[in-house]
């Protein structure tokens, strides 16, 4: 398992927040995800054997948002 924490810059309010952490339904390998409007970060925990970044960086563009890896 690693943890990496993302950026997210266009994040505009807790839904979506909520809209991130969502996520881990849609991603195999993802054991957790912490999203933080206040912070405009989300941190995430996986299986890098399963899921790799730019897996991650596409699945947040596809909710909206863009991931920058910190």
């Amino acid at each position: 398992m690693i943890k990496k924490t993302f950026k997210i810059p266009d994040m505009t309010c807790s839904n979506c927040a909520m809209k991130l952490e969502s996520l881990e339904d849609d991603l195999e390998g993802v054991k957790q995800i912490d999203a933080s409007y206040h912070k405009l970060q989300m941190v995430i925990e996986y299986d890098e054997a399963r899921l790799t970044e730019g897996q991650i960086i596409a699945a947040v563009k596809k909710k909206g948002y863009q991931a920058i890896p910190i």
